[in-house]
């Protein structure tokens, strides 16, 4: 099975004045391609900390993390922005969406940096806005949508660049159980069509959307488990 993913003793600290304090202390992990893996973890856990190195929004102390083959634990700034923007797609607990932008040109944002051309950018965003079920909500803008058709916004804009892994940190964390439970379709559909999805999340139910959990706890990699009860419901 192809590895998208690997980690190899990766510690990060933090400096207060000259006092170093270890966040991360040595973490191990490798997600195969297609893999859904939920990151579970009490409140200063590291769990956090990990999720902004997965997403080259950081980088290690030490240690080594290869993504797709690249080694992007020393990499420059403007090389993780390119790894960030052609690799990976992001998923907030806060959406992130610009306000002034409709549904539609909020989702075509990252194929800017690309140099698409408007009406492509304009034409994939619509495309990616139907698969997520807001074909009819394109022109409408952050504040004229619910929580739920924000976060369908901001998952079609992670999406539009077809990366290789789809990072999600609290996605359900400012919707109800109903919404919150259809977002997690919408996750496994992702999956099911051949992304690989990381969810941080400090919910249990949540977590059991995904086919595998780790825990993180002061730091390191606490345990990793298959979910075998995923597709019994």
């Amino acid at each position: 099975m192809q590895t998208v993913i690997s980690l190899r003793d990766i510690k990060k600290n933090y400096y207060l004045g000259k006092e170093a304090v270890t966040v991360l202390k040595g973490i191990d992990l490798e997600i195969a391609k297609n893999e859904y893996v939920a990151l579970m973890g009490p409140s200063g856990s590291g769990k956090s900390t990990l999720m902004n190195i997965l997403g080259c929004l950081d980088t290690p102390t030490s240690g080594q993390y290869i993504l797709n083959g690249k080694d992007v634990s020393r990499m420059a700034d403007d090389d993780l922005a390119q790894v960030r923007n052609e690799e990976i797609g992001f998923v907030f607990q806060q959406f992130n969406l610009l306000p002034r932008l409709s549904a539609l040109e909020n989702v075509a944002v990252p194929l800017i940096y690309g140099g698409v051309s408007k009406k492509e950018r304009l034409e994939r965003a619509a495309t990616m806005l139907e698969k997520v079920g807001l074909a009819d909500r394109g022109h409408h803008k952050p504040n004229e949508l619910s929580g739920g058709q924000c976060q369908r916004v901001a998952i079609a804009r992670a999406l539009i660049n077809n990366p290789s892994l789809i990072l999600a940190d609290e996605p359900t964390g400012n919707l109800d159980t109903k919404t919150s439970v259809e977002i997690m379709d919408l996750f496994e559909a992702i999956q099911s069509s051949g992304n690989t999805v990381i969810l941080v999340t400090h919910e249990e139910d949540i977590a059991e959307h995904a086919q595998r959990i780790v825990r993180i706890r002061d730091g390191v990699v606490e345990g990793s488990f298959r979910n075998d009860n995923i597709h019994a419901k």
